[in-house]
């Protein structure tokens, strides 16, 4: 006999499956333990390349930045997003989960992996960071660590996949799926790809590692890799904006403006945002010019089209849930009189901003093949991912957390004054931070040596003030942000282990189906010259006419140096 349960939460009307919610419960969690880790390593790193303290020894820093790299861009991410997958399918679909036993499978795969990834790094020998580029050799148990955390997220994937069969033969719900499920739908299938391309490079590296073959061409590793290193971040942009929607619907009861043309963005992700990879290839000489530019440029805008749409279609259907309950005065009523102190939508609202202005127009010119030679492998290119991966999906599952802390996790939230500021402190450092090395960057900075001064060495190079400068900004920045990160953790753990015991709600043998709701038509009595959201539109233009000048002013900056060639 089926023991399965379904609890209706009386605050939020969610409906959560007895086996999907314990799964949900130990991802988040040891989503939250890897990004505690990463945390604490974070200190290590701001602390070295701030040049007025330069903290850690070489080796140390090399293998702390290692573990940093892996345990907040891959252990901590992905943890979560299995947590929202199981989410956006069993929770939002109300229906069982599928093969709830594989689902722990997968997790058990995932924590052994990620434990043994993490002790091979911290025993020495693998200090290799995050690419891991062959020839360079690490630990069996490195790689091994990392194959068996993919098998177990692919494993997840399909668990995932499989919940949204049960929901479509139980007839849970009408029509098609939500449009917050059909972006975990793209999140997951996006995923897939990308756990396939690590598996298919990091199995005969594990091979190497451990004597059976003999070399992994470098190339062909680089290449490869790079389908599964940024089509990482590919899953975190799905997943991230599935939970935009989310919160403009929890938050303001938002509903898209059109829902054709978001899930028609969504689908331009499938097809274009993984051939992003290519700009981390722009500077290999085994792969032709023709590919790296179809790939990083008239391809990849289709992506970038994609990321525009939801950008204009997310802030625009909260404009119009405002408008229509009387914020009618002006542009920007409607931003001002926002719920401001409510940690779920100032976090998503700071991720938004951040992830557009900071990571998508950097990551645009990145993606020029001339513009990155002047950036590349500077530490540009880590201020831009911390704009995507920080600022864009961190902040985004922070935000998330705290909507989760009373519904899923059954308590209240401790030290609510504390959380209202926790999202301002934590994104604006991080906006900080981004530009911060991005400016350090563009003067040169080299993004991996554990020494910008280049101590020691036998021709030394002075780095104009202004770099010592920016280098210190971000040690000041980078601790100003992992103070924002323990504050989160502090309020998440807590309220987990001493928040007040909230009312569980009523607990049945079968689920609710969703109710079908009546089609609507969004009103266009307000606005101007027929907008519906004539403030985003303003915002959507000062991005466009920001984006065009950042464009233009890198290639005057590149027009300097052509007298070098």
């Amino acid at each position: 006999m089926s023991t399965t349960t379904y609890r209706t939460c009386p605050r939020s009307g969610l409906q959560f499956e007895s086996q999907a919610e314990k799964l949900m419960w130990v991802n988040a969690v040891t989503a939250v333990v890897a990004l505690l880790v990463g945390g604490i390593l974070a200190i290590g790193v701001v602390l070295t390349r701030w040049p007025a303290v330069h903290w850690l020894a070489a080796d140390t820093f090399y293998m702390v930045l290692t573990a940093h790299g892996i345990d907040m861009l891959i252990f901590w991410i992905i943890f979560f997003e299995v947590a929202v997958l199981y989410f956006c399918s069993s929770t939002l679909l109300r229906c069982r989960l599928a093969t709830p036993k594989f689902a722990w499978l997968a997790f058990v795969l995932m924590l052994v992996g990620a434990v043994m990834n993490n002790v091979a790094v911290f025993q020495g020998g693998s200090s290799v960071m995050m690419t891991s580029y062959v020839p360079m050799m690490a630990s069996p148990f490195f790689y091994l660590g990392l194959i068996l955390f993919a098998v177990g997220a692919l494993i997840a994937c399909f668990v995932f996949l499989g919940t949204l069969v049960v929901a479509k033969r139980d007839k849970t719900y009408q029509g098609s799926v939500p449009l917050v499920t059909f972006g975990a739908i793209t999140a997951a299938i996006i995923a897939v790809f990308t756990i396939a391309s690590g598996a298919i490079i990091l199995i005969p590296t594990f091979l190497l590692s451990v004597g059976v073959i003999n070399a992994v061409d470098p190339l062909i590793y680089r290449t490869i890799w790079w389908a599964f290193g940024h089509s990482s971040q590919q899953i975190n942009v799905a997943a991230h904006i599935s939970i935009w929607y989310a919160v403009a619907a929890i938050a303001f009861g938002a509903k898209p403006m059109s829902e054709r043309v978001s899930r028609g963005a969504f689908l331009l992700y499938i097809l274009f945002l993984q051939l992003a990879s290519a700009h981390h290839l722009l500077a290999d000489p085994g792969v032709s010019t023709a590919w790296k530019v179809v790939n990083t440029s008239y391809f990849m805008y289709f992506a970038v089209l994609a990321s525009m749409i939801h950008g204009l279609t997310i802030p625009g259907a909260i404009e119009v849930a405002q408008r229509a309950k009387g914020y009618n005065n002006g542009l920007f009523e409607w931003l001002r009189k926002a719920p401001w102190s409510n940690p779920v939508w100032s976090g998503v609202f700071i991720s938004l901003i951040g992830f557009g202005f900071l990571g998508g127009i950097s990551g645009v010119m990145m993606g020029t093949e001339q513009l990155n030679m002047i950036i590349h492998n500077t530490v540009y290119v880590p201020g831009h991912f911390h704009a995507t991966v920080v600022v864009g999906t961190t902040l985004s599952f922070m935000a998330l957390t705290y909507f989760l802390i009373p519904v899923l996790f059954r308590r209240e939230m401790i030290n609510p004054g504390l959380a209202k500021y926790q999202p301002y402190m934590f994104g604006l450092s991080m906006y900080f931070f981004c530009l911060v090395m991005m400016g350090a960057g563009t003067l040169g900075v080299s993004r991996r040596h554990w020494d910008m001064s280049f101590g020691g060495a036998a021709m030394a190079y002075e780095w104009p003030g202004a770099a010592y400068l920016m280098m210190g900004l971000v040690g000041v920045a980078g601790i100003a942000a992992i103070l924002g990160g323990a504050i989160y953790i502090y309020i998440t753990v807590g309220s987990i282990l001493w928040g007040k015991r909230l009312d569980s709600g009523k607990v049945s043998a079968n689920f609710t189906p969703i109710p079908p709701t009546a089609p609507t038509v969004v009103a266009q009595s307000y606005g101007s010259a027929g907008f519906a959201a004539p403030g985003t539109f303003v915002l959507a233009m000062v991005f466009l006419v920001s984006f065009i000048l950042y464009y233009f002013i890198n290639w005057k900056y590149l027009s300097q140096v052509w007298g070098l060639s």
